[in-house]
């Protein structure tokens, strides 16, 4: 921090020194192609001195140009007007206005101006008004390079120059009030005081160091004189916001202490101290270092205690929400330290003696977590036990389980295997290796054995029908590329008296705002009485076979897939199963005597039924068991009466095709009468 109207401090202190040494005279005029002095400099100078009346002098100073390179002032114009009286106890005293034009926000636009000068006291007393902002600055003539400022109501926008010589931020709004030493060097400056902060904003043009409505008061000091610029801070800050690199904070209305030492220069800022402490939410120590671009080169949490949930409320939702966990209910505290580098982390640690956390879209929610995990990049850590009490994944609920683990050399590992109750069933989890600093691809080394878990339930927690059967298999391998999941082996269905094998598992941004699932299903003789049964399509007899190739659900939606369904053994379908099967693919019965006797029946036997569906650019390419007149058969038939389905939509707007299955899972397909 530092007093805006130094240039004019100087150039008062050079103009009245010059007039006590002048003859007395009506009047005076001088110019100057540049006047120096220590921290400024004036080009193409112009004074008029003139005797007034009661015997003093109306002054007037013009510079066309005027440099304060401590202040980061550039090519200011300046006008200085007024009085000069000199009173009994030999003092010159100075009444007038100053002009600065071009300053940063509007400094010294239109300023009052009240200087003393005393040589008895050697001192120099400057007063500037302007609006409802204050200035005094006392100055020892003997020493003109330092000062005492007072500063009150100031507006943040005043001292944009002097950031400009400290690092690229800006003031955007607010005012300040401040008491404070300013020392000149020949080199930089030093300065250090206390202040006040009324709904300050400052901002970055990288934008990961802002603030807004900033109010507060606390003690600084800084130091240009000698390399980087070194800013120390220490305050008390009540409500706004704040930005600094990957914390966001929304300020409470109670004072939360902040402490700093920065070292800035080429852009760079470096937190060498770090210090929050919000007493019922968040207290930290560390290390925050961003480079010329904004981007994180270190972040170093020594200590670090957050009580919830306001500490997620004040402190973690934006940047939750950057790893798409933007809208939790958290209860509990959690403790710890983490050591973050530009080339990936090195350690980190945490605990907690009780935490519940929810997600609000369902994706994940954990009760009653107890312990903690602590690893490190090199050498071994202590082993920890984490537990829970219960876990929702996509809201599939698991049981209590526990854990252990222990970090060796940069590879957190499962101790132990685990356990986890599943819907009736079992998640076993053999083994678990992770390595946070290791690169994309070789994070994870796990294997994962799934074993009967009851699909009704399974179906029920996701919001199926109530498929009846088991759910199994077995996971070899688990990979994490990059923000990916990828599961070696497959998963395996016991449904409706068949299997459904699902293969090539891959699942990406997991927690993020559109997950996306990847993979391959093969349906081995599933019966299609239960099938039908489950989603009153209408009855089908026979086994059922089929492919899903290349599935990509978006957010759980179908985008793409290759789907090929068929029942090739023969069976029975109902008139209901018909009509379904007959809108699906847009197509009909045959006509005339065949179609008015295929009313009188209420089932068919049939040879075979196949449909396939290709999705893509939300478009179905639809196919069946064979071409035939410009369509495809869809049910061929056997026996009398004689069936045959006819599909004549080979092109079907996907949202139009759920539409029609959703019509006719729920029984409401078309009726034959």
């Amino acid at each position: 921090m530092r007093f805006p109207s130094s240039p004019l401090l100087l150039c008062c202190s050079l103009l009245l020194g010059g007039i006590w040494a002048l003859p007395a005279r009506a009047d005076v005029v001088f110019a100057a192609k540049s006047i120096s002095m220590p921290g400024v400099v004036l080009r193409t100078v112009t004074a008029r001195i003139s005797e007034d009346a009661a015997g003093g002098v109306d002054l007037q100073l013009q510079a066309a140009q005027a440099d304060v390179a401590a202040m980061g002032w550039r090519r200011l114009g300046l006008t200085l007007a007024g009085n000069l009286q000199r009173d009994d106890r030999m003092r010159w005293i100075f009444d007038g206005s100053a002009r600065v034009t071009g300053a940063p926000g509007g400094a010294l636009g239109d300023a009052h101006v009240n200087i003393v000068l005393s040589h008895s006291a050697d001192t120099l007393l400057v007063n500037i008004d302007q609006h409802q902002a204050h200035a005094s600055v006392a100055m020892p003539l003997d020493q003109p390079s330092h000062a005492q400022i007072s500063l009150k109501n100031l507006p943040a926008g005043w001292l944009q120059g002097l950031l400009g010589t400290v690092w690229s931020g800006r003031t955007t709004s607010g005012q300040l009030n401040a008491e404070l030493a300013l020392d000149v060097r020949n080199v930089g400056m030093q300065s250090s005081g206390q202040f006040t902060l009324n709904r300050v904003g400052f901002d970055t043009p990288t934008g990961t160091l802002a603030g807004q409505g900033l109010s507060g008061s606390g003690r600084f000091g800084i130091d240009t004189t000698a390399g980087p610029a070194q800013i120390d801070l220490d305050a008390s800050l009540t409500g706004g916001e704040l930005l600094l690199g990957p914390i966001y904070a929304q300020l409470p209305g109670h004072p939360v202490q902040l402490g700093i030492h920065a070292s800035v220069q080429h852009g760079e800022f470096d937190l060498s101290r770090l210090r929050v402490n919000d007493a019922d939410a968040l207290q930290l120590d560390g290390a925050l270092t961003l480079d010329a671009s904004g981007a994180l080169k270190k972040l170093n949490l020594h200590r670090f205690s957050a009580n919830f949930p306001a500490a997620y409320q004040r402190y973690g939702k934006a940047w939750l929400g950057t790893l798409g966990l933007g809208d939790l209910s958290i209860d509990g505290q959690l403790s710890g330290h983490v050591d973050l580098r530009a080339d990936g982390p090195h350690s980190f640690a945490f605990n907690t003696n009780g935490l519940d956390l929810v997600d609000a879209d369902g994706r994940m929610a954990v009760s009653g977590l107890r312990g903690g995990l602590d690893w490190a990049a090199q050498g071994d850590r202590p082993a920890t036990t984490l537990g829970w009490q219960g876990l929702k994944f996509y809201r599939v609920p698991n049981g209590a389980a526990q854990s252990r683990w222990q970090s060796h050399d940069g590879t957190l590992s499962l101790q132990q295997p685990l356990e986890v109750p599943v819907l009736k069933g079992q998640l076993r989890i053999g083994k678990l290796d992770w390595r946070p600093a290791a690169a994309k691809g070789r994070r994870l080394d796990t294997s994962l054995v799934l074993t009967g878990v009851d699909m009704a339930a399974f179906s029920h927690a996701l919001g199926w029908p109530a498929f009846p059967g088991t759910l199994a298999g077995a996971i070899p391998s688990l990979r994490w590329v990059g923000d990916r999941f990828e599961l070696q082996g497959g998963l395996s269905a016991k449904l409706f008296d068949g299997f459904v094998d699902v293969t090539r598992l891959s699942l990406q941004q997991p927690f993020g705002p559109a997950p996306a699932l990847s993979g391959d299903i093969r349906l081995r003789q599933l019966d299609l009485g239960a099938i039908t049964s489950v989603f009153d399509f209408g009855s089908i007899s026979g086994r059922l076979d089929g492919s899903i190739d290349d599935l990509r659900l978006v957010d759980w939606s179908p985008v793409a897939f290759k789907a090929s369904l068929l029942a090739g053994s023969g069976g029975r379908i109902s008139q209901r199963a018909v009509n379904n099967l007959t809108t699906v693919g847009g197509g009909g019965i045959a006509a005339g005597l065949q179609g008015m006797v295929l009313k009188l029946f209420k089932t068919f036997g049939y040879h075979r039924i196949g449909l396939n569906c290709t999705l893509q650019n939300s478009v179905c390419e639809m196919g069946g068991l064979e071409a035939v007149n410009g369509g495809y058969t869809i049910v061929e038939g056997s026996g009398l009466p004689h069936l045959q389905v006819i599909g004549h939509q080979t092109r079907v707007d996907w949202p139009t095709l759920v539409r029609r299955l959703q019509a006719a899972a729920a029984g409401a397909g078309p009726e034959v009468h």
